[in-house]
């Protein structure tokens, strides 16, 4: 028969009893009060001794948690909190982040299968590890790390709510790094070699991104209004991080600009193909594997196979060494040789450390037109 005991240092009571085959068990019941640590640790008894299921088992300790303290246990899907987790962080991310929040959960759900619709407190850490490994065999390791993340931040959220006892993703660790990266800048013959076979839209943008240093998506959104010619400047927020950019043109990208043809509307983007495109899909991810063909077409990059390989889009990448991001590598290594001291570097380029950040707040924007000056014309 089952019964409780309590150590004299501790004010909670553990229930004693045996298992089915008569060992003796002892689990804290985490009650203060005698009559309930009993009445937990005969369901305890009956739970072992005719071999319920954990599910089996839950549903009869909320029971007596609810007749005990008139509170009813809240026992979300993983499902269903995800879909709750999502529509929190909607007003508190951008728009782009939002995307990849829930394109990550949703390969979190499809890989769940059924275990989708079981209790957030069912799932254990063996699950998120194994979500880990699907992942690492498919995405290399940062996109990995990416989506792992995310489930990081929904179990912790959950354990925040006080759904979740403890967070089964806690101490899962991240995916290792297989190589080291071999990503470069471009040399302006390369930049040149892709200009003279790119349309003059992917001319435009491969131009504002060797001129500003910045990513696809940030120049793939802007519009006219961003463009204070007076003032001889590019103003917007980054996508990415939310950082409120003022770059001044460089006298190479200032001709470029005076050559498109300006809208009669302001609010208009400037590159119009290209944004069709990040606005379908919600991403870049599209124009960045055009920007891939066009290394191909130039010779910088060897050409995707066009059959079928057996995997699917979520298959890893392979690494190259060259991308539209090289460009953002590019002006930096440009900014460097030229002298321009970090912290201005870092201001014109704009840097995705808060701590980095901290450093350039004071930077000016007479120092920010001298680096913006040393950029050679392409």
């Amino acid at each position: 028969m089952a019964s409780v005991w309590k150590h004299p240092l501790s004010k909670y009571w553990t229930a004693c009893f045996r298992d089915l085959a008569g060992k003796q068990r002892r689990i804290t019941t985490k009650e203060t009060d005698r009559k309930t640590a009993e009445r937990l640790a005969e369901e305890f008894e009956t739970a072992v001794r005719t071999k319920r299921t954990l599910r089996q088992a839950q549903v009869v300790l909320d029971r007596l948690h609810q007749e005990i303290s008139g509170v009813a246990v809240q026992r979300k899907t993983v499902r269903a909190y995800c879909a709750e987790w999502l529509a929190t962080k909607e007003p508190e991310t951008a728009p782009r982040t939002q995307v990849f929040y829930r394109t990550s959960t949703a390969k979190f759900i499809a890989f769940l299968g059924e275990r989708a619709d079981i209790p957030l407190s069912e799932l254990t850490k063996g699950d998120i590890v194994a979500y880990r490994n699907s992942l690492a065999k498919s995405l290399s390791a940062r996109t990995a790390n990416h989506d792992l993340k995310v489930v990081r931040m929904l179990f912790k959220a959950a354990e925040r709510d006080e759904l979740i006892d403890h967070n089964p993703a806690e101490f899962v660790n991240t995916v290792r790094q297989r190589t080291s990266s071999d990503k470069r800048p471009f040399t302006l013959a390369e930049i040149q070699a892709i200009l003279s076979i790119a349309d003059p839209e992917w001319q435009s943008l491969i131009r504002f991104g060797f001129y500003t240093g910045q990513r696809l998506g940030d120049l793939v959104a802007l519009r006219w209004s961003n463009i204070d010619s007076a003032r001889g400047e590019i103003r917007f927020v980054t996508a990415k991080t939310g950082r409120r950019m003022i770059i001044p043109l460089s006298e190479g990208l200032r001709i470029h600009i005076a050559s498109l043809t300006l809208s009669d509307k302001t609010d208009a983007v400037i590159h119009p193909r290209a944004f069709a495109i990040l606005e379908a899909h919600g991403n870049a991810s599209m124009l960045s594997r055009q920007f891939g063909e066009l290394l191909s077409q130039a010779g910088l990059r060897a050409a995707a196979p066009h059959r079928n390989t057996g995997k699917t889009r979520s298959s890893r990448r392979n690494l190259n060494a060259l991308s539209f991001h090289s460009l953002r590598r590019t002006a930096t290594t440009l900014l460097h040789e030229a002298g321009i001291a970090g912290a201005v570097a870092q201001a014109l380029i704009g840097h995705d450390s808060e701590a980095i950040h901290e450093h350039y707040v004071n930077v000016g924007r007479d120092a920010l037109q001298k680096a913006s000056a040393v950029f050679p014309s392409i």
